[in-house]
């Protein structure tokens, strides 16, 4: 039951950034979109790990790693 909610919450968090960047709420560059991406992968990540799912290890870890450098790039000043 855990495992499920975990991967809902992932896909969910991703599904959200998508939704969010197709209606110009938010920037692809932004902070916000990686963090999405990155905690949402991070736990499809987990579960995949604990299902020993070794394609979806690879997918969605990749997907995570992506994302890192859009939530820790400085930004320029305005």
């Amino acid at each position: 039951m855990l495992h499920q909610v975990v991967s809902v919450l992932g896909a969910a968090l991703i599904l959200l950034a998508y939704v969010l960047l197709q209606t110009g709420r938010l920037a692809s560059d932004t902070r916000a979109f990686n963090a999405l991406n990155f905690v949402g992968s991070a736990l499809l990540t987990w579960i995949a790990v604990v299902d020993q799912r070794l394609g979806f290890i690879i997918l969605e870890a990749a997907w995570a790693l992506l994302s890192l450098p859009g939530m820790v790039r400085r930004r320029p000043a305005p």
